[in-house]
């Protein structure tokens, strides 16, 4: 099967490998700043096609093929729903001419980090061979490492199309507001922020880990970008 309308690619189109909520994003912010672009989608499924069409995303199944590689490849699909994880990153590593950008969104959970301790760009990440989930995140990153691509850990639609443009290879970058937040707070702030009917009670458990402080400095001074909303709280419209 081949997509539709990809008979011709332009140096600015866009493969989007799983366009969930923000693959969606992109598509939308993609499209504005490249004008008479194509942007393509491959789902899983087609139960989300016809709202993918509306938004200008021409949808395609996975396994389908285009007949010209990609310039933008931007892989946002969840392991969840793979078989072969690293083995979906090289379809889409395949996929990519090698001109523009292929990014890869993975996760913060790779940094060998944890007791509330504050992680950067520079933390190591966690050894292959430590957990199932891990390793299949670090092989695909792998996979995208070697074939020039980049990794961002975490999710923000801006940052990712501010590495795309930029062109860089063969980096990880971080995504992350530098307004680090425990459960407590984040829930104390959408209370405060009167935006709910019903307010948040309190936790079920407070065992379990507590996780990481997340700072990326680096990666704003190297792509020169600064996220929408400083913090949750400002985004939120409440008071730090």
């Amino acid at each position: 099967v081949t997509m539709p309308g990809a008979d011709i690619v332009t140096q600015n189109d866009l493969l989007i490998v799983g366009p969930g909520v923000l693959g969606r994003l992109v598509a939308e912010k993609w499209l504005k700043e490249h004008p008479g672009c194509k942007v393509f989608g491959q789902t899983a499924s087609t139960d989300h096609h016809s709202e993918l069409t509306d938004i200008g995303i021409i949808p395609s199944l996975k396994g389908s093929t285009i007949s010209q590689k990609a310039p933008y490849v931007i892989f946002c699909a969840p392991p969840s729903r793979s078989d072969d994880y690293p083995g979906d990153l090289r379809v889409a590593a395949s996929n990519w001419n090698g001109e523009g950008s292929f990014l890869f969104t993975s996760s913060t959970a790779l940094y060998d980090c944890s007791d509330n301790r504050l992680c950067n760009e520079d933390c190591p990440s966690i050894p292959v061979g430590r957990g199932p989930r891990t390793d299949v995140l670090l092989r695909a990153e792998n996979v995208v490492l070697e074939a020039g691509g980049c990794v961002l850990r975490l999710d923000a639609a801006s940052l990712a199309i501010a590495i795309m443009k930029k062109r860089p290879r063969g980096r990880i970058f971080l995504g992350c507001d530098n307004k680090p937040l425990s459960r407590k707070e984040i829930m104390d702030a959408v209370n405060k922020s009167g935006k709910f009917d019903t307010k948040f009670q309190g936790f079920t458990g407070t065992d379990g880990p507590l996780g990481k402080r997340m700072e990326n400095s680096k990666t704003r001074a190297d792509i020169g970008w600064e996220p929408q909303y400083p913090s949750f709280t400002e985004f939120l419209g409440v008071d730090s």
